[in-house]
Protein backbone atom coordinates (compact mmCIF):
# COMPACT_ATOMS: atom_id res chain seq x y z
CA UNK A 1 0.00 0.00 0.00
CA UNK A 2 2.87 2.69 0.46
CA UNK A 3 4.62 1.82 -2.49
CA UNK A 4 0.98 2.40 -4.23
CA UNK A 5 0.97 5.61 -2.43
CA UNK A 6 4.20 6.85 -3.66
CA UNK A 7 3.74 5.92 -7.18
CA UNK A 8 0.41 7.61 -7.50
CA UNK A 9 1.58 10.78 -6.05
CA UNK A 10 4.28 10.67 -8.69
CA UNK A 11 1.46 11.82 -11.10
CA UNK A 12 0.07 14.38 -8.80
CA UNK A 13 -2.94 11.86 -7.93
CA UNK A 14 -4.15 11.91 -4.45
CA UNK A 15 -5.77 8.49 -3.20
CA UNK A 16 -6.28 8.38 0.61
CA UNK A 17 -4.14 5.56 1.76
CA UNK A 18 -7.31 4.32 3.54
CA UNK A 19 -8.57 3.45 -0.02
CA UNK A 20 -5.13 1.79 -1.05
CA UNK A 21 -5.37 -0.08 1.64
CA UNK A 22 -8.87 -1.21 2.05
CA UNK A 23 -8.25 -2.14 -1.87
CA UNK A 24 -5.54 -4.80 -0.42
CA UNK A 25 -7.62 -5.87 2.43
CA UNK A 26 -10.71 -6.69 0.26
CA UNK A 27 -8.94 -7.84 -2.60
CA UNK A 28 -5.97 -9.58 -1.45
CA UNK A 29 -6.22 -9.91 1.98
CA UNK A 30 -10.27 -11.37 2.60
CA UNK A 31 -9.63 -14.52 -0.39
CA UNK A 32 -6.27 -15.32 1.17
CA UNK A 33 -7.71 -15.44 4.36
CA UNK A 34 -10.76 -17.69 2.95
CA UNK A 35 -8.23 -19.94 1.15
CA UNK A 36 -6.30 -20.66 3.91
CA UNK A 37 -9.23 -20.96 6.31
CA UNK A 38 -10.89 -23.71 3.70
CA UNK A 39 -7.68 -25.65 3.05
CA UNK A 40 -7.13 -26.27 7.30
CA UNK A 41 -10.92 -26.88 7.63
CA UNK A 42 -10.79 -29.30 4.55
CA UNK A 43 -7.79 -30.99 5.39
CA UNK A 44 -8.70 -31.15 9.23
CA UNK A 45 -12.10 -32.72 8.35
CA UNK A 46 -11.63 -34.80 5.02
CA UNK A 47 -8.04 -35.26 4.84
CA UNK A 48 -5.09 -34.22 2.26
CA UNK A 49 -5.53 -37.37 0.16
CA UNK A 50 -9.50 -36.40 -0.39
CA UNK A 51 -8.19 -32.56 -0.67
CA UNK A 52 -5.51 -33.69 -3.71
CA UNK A 53 -7.83 -36.35 -4.99
CA UNK A 54 -11.34 -34.94 -5.07
CA UNK A 55 -11.36 -30.95 -4.27
CA UNK A 56 -8.60 -29.94 -6.34
CA UNK A 57 -10.11 -32.22 -9.42
CA UNK A 58 -13.37 -30.23 -8.67
CA UNK A 59 -11.84 -26.84 -8.26
CA UNK A 60 -9.66 -26.90 -11.22
CA UNK A 61 -12.07 -26.57 -13.94
CA UNK A 62 -13.87 -23.67 -12.06
CA UNK A 63 -10.72 -21.82 -11.49
CA UNK A 64 -10.06 -21.69 -15.42
CA UNK A 65 -13.71 -21.14 -16.08
CA UNK A 66 -13.58 -18.59 -13.77
CA UNK A 67 -10.55 -16.78 -15.18
CA UNK A 68 -12.06 -17.31 -18.60
CA UNK A 69 -15.22 -15.63 -17.83
CA UNK A 70 -13.60 -12.73 -16.28
CA UNK A 71 -11.74 -12.45 -19.34
CA UNK A 72 -14.83 -11.87 -21.58
CA UNK A 73 -16.36 -9.61 -19.26
CA UNK A 74 -13.37 -7.93 -19.43
CA UNK A 75 -13.20 -7.73 -22.81
CA UNK A 76 -16.82 -7.13 -23.05
CA UNK A 77 -16.93 -4.03 -21.30
CA UNK A 78 -13.74 -2.70 -22.72
CA UNK A 79 -13.87 -4.20 -26.75
CA UNK A 80 -15.12 -1.12 -28.40
CA UNK A 81 -12.46 1.07 -26.70
CA UNK A 82 -9.88 -1.74 -27.32
CA UNK A 83 -10.95 -1.66 -30.75
CA UNK A 84 -11.31 2.51 -31.55
CA UNK A 85 -7.56 2.17 -30.20
CA UNK A 86 -4.97 -0.06 -31.41
CA UNK A 87 -1.85 2.22 -31.04
CA UNK A 88 -2.47 3.08 -26.91
CA UNK A 89 -3.49 -0.88 -26.72
CA UNK A 90 0.65 -1.71 -28.61
CA UNK A 91 2.37 0.82 -26.45
CA UNK A 92 0.73 -0.84 -23.46
CA UNK A 93 1.42 -4.42 -24.56
CA UNK A 94 4.09 -4.54 -25.82
CA UNK A 95 6.18 -3.42 -22.93
CA UNK A 96 4.29 -5.73 -20.83
CA UNK A 97 5.21 -8.92 -23.09
CA UNK A 98 8.69 -7.67 -23.17
CA UNK A 99 8.96 -6.72 -19.10
CA UNK A 100 7.14 -10.37 -18.48
CA UNK A 101 9.82 -12.19 -20.36
CA UNK A 102 13.01 -10.13 -18.95
CA UNK A 103 11.88 -10.59 -15.36
CA UNK A 104 10.74 -14.71 -15.57
CA UNK A 105 14.49 -14.63 -17.70
CA UNK A 106 16.21 -13.23 -14.54
CA UNK A 107 14.61 -15.64 -12.10
CA UNK A 108 14.75 -18.63 -14.50
CA UNK A 109 18.22 -18.06 -14.95
CA UNK A 110 19.07 -16.66 -11.41
CA UNK A 111 17.42 -20.00 -10.21
CA UNK A 112 19.45 -22.20 -12.13
CA UNK A 113 22.86 -20.61 -10.90
CA UNK A 114 21.91 -20.73 -7.35
CA UNK A 115 20.80 -24.57 -7.80
CA UNK A 116 17.90 -24.11 -6.72
CA UNK A 117 15.58 -27.32 -7.58
CA UNK A 118 12.87 -27.02 -10.19
CA UNK A 119 10.25 -27.27 -7.84
CA UNK A 120 11.42 -23.74 -6.16
CA UNK A 121 12.47 -22.17 -9.22
CA UNK A 122 9.46 -22.79 -11.53
CA UNK A 123 6.81 -20.78 -9.22
CA UNK A 124 9.75 -18.41 -7.88
CA UNK A 125 10.14 -17.28 -11.51
CA UNK A 126 6.43 -16.98 -12.57
CA UNK A 127 5.57 -15.27 -9.09
CA UNK A 128 8.28 -12.83 -10.07
CA UNK A 129 7.13 -12.38 -13.53
CA UNK A 130 3.28 -12.20 -12.61
CA UNK A 131 2.05 -8.66 -12.38
CA UNK A 132 -0.55 -9.23 -10.38
CA UNK A 133 -3.16 -7.91 -12.90
CA UNK A 134 -6.18 -9.19 -10.35
CA UNK A 135 -5.59 -6.74 -8.10
CA UNK A 136 -4.96 -4.18 -10.32
CA UNK A 137 -7.87 -4.25 -12.12
CA UNK A 138 -9.96 -4.02 -8.85
CA UNK A 139 -7.90 -1.31 -7.86
CA UNK A 140 -8.16 0.70 -10.86
CA UNK A 141 -11.99 -0.06 -11.13
CA UNK A 142 -12.80 1.37 -7.68
CA UNK A 143 -10.04 4.62 -7.95
CA UNK A 144 -10.52 5.90 -11.37
CA UNK A 145 -13.87 4.24 -12.85
CA UNK A 146 -14.57 1.07 -15.26
CA UNK A 147 -14.26 3.84 -18.40
CA UNK A 148 -10.93 5.14 -17.08
CA UNK A 149 -7.45 4.82 -19.27
CA UNK A 150 -6.21 3.04 -15.81
CA UNK A 151 -8.71 0.33 -16.48
CA UNK A 152 -8.15 0.23 -20.28
CA UNK A 153 -4.45 -0.58 -18.87
CA UNK A 154 -4.80 -3.39 -16.47
CA UNK A 155 -7.60 -4.95 -19.10
CA UNK A 156 -4.59 -5.03 -21.99
CA UNK A 157 -2.56 -6.32 -18.98
CA UNK A 158 -4.63 -9.04 -18.84
CA UNK A 159 -5.11 -9.99 -22.08
CA UNK A 160 -0.98 -10.08 -22.49
CA UNK A 161 -0.12 -11.78 -18.79
CA UNK A 162 -2.65 -14.35 -19.61
CA UNK A 163 -1.39 -15.80 -22.92
CA UNK A 164 2.07 -14.93 -22.13
CA UNK A 165 2.14 -16.56 -18.16
CA UNK A 166 0.97 -19.95 -20.23
CA UNK A 167 3.82 -19.56 -22.66
CA UNK A 168 6.07 -19.62 -19.46
CA UNK A 169 4.23 -22.37 -17.68
CA UNK A 170 5.31 -24.41 -20.77
CA UNK A 171 8.97 -23.04 -21.22
CA UNK A 172 9.26 -24.32 -17.28
CA UNK A 173 7.47 -27.80 -18.01
CA UNK A 174 9.80 -28.28 -20.63
CA UNK A 175 13.15 -27.04 -19.31
CA UNK A 176 12.72 -28.79 -16.17
CA UNK A 177 15.39 -31.61 -16.70
CA UNK A 178 18.16 -28.55 -15.91
CA UNK A 179 17.23 -28.20 -12.28
CA UNK A 180 17.43 -30.77 -9.36
CA UNK A 181 14.66 -32.37 -8.81
CA UNK A 182 12.89 -32.61 -5.09
CA UNK A 183 9.59 -33.78 -6.21
CA UNK A 184 8.35 -34.44 -2.47
CA UNK A 185 8.09 -30.64 -2.52
CA UNK A 186 5.27 -30.99 -5.68
CA UNK A 187 1.82 -31.15 -3.88
CA UNK A 188 0.54 -32.17 -7.45
CA UNK A 189 2.55 -34.21 -9.95
CA UNK A 190 3.17 -33.35 -13.72
CA UNK A 191 4.00 -36.26 -15.93
CA UNK A 192 5.67 -34.24 -18.41
CA UNK A 193 8.01 -33.24 -15.73
CA UNK A 194 10.25 -36.25 -15.73
CA UNK A 195 12.68 -36.68 -12.91
CA UNK A 196 16.17 -37.60 -14.68
CA UNK A 197 18.68 -39.93 -12.54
Amino acid sequence: APLGRWLLSASDLSVPLGTIVLSVLIYVGLPLLCGVYSRHWILKHKGLEWFEAKFLKYLDPVAISALLITLVLLFAFKGELIVNNPLHIVLIAVPLFVQTNFIFLIGYVAAQKLKLSYEDAAPAAMIGASNHFEVAIATAVTLFGLNSGAALATVVGVLIEVPVMLMLVEICKRTAFWFPREPEKASLRDPRCQILS
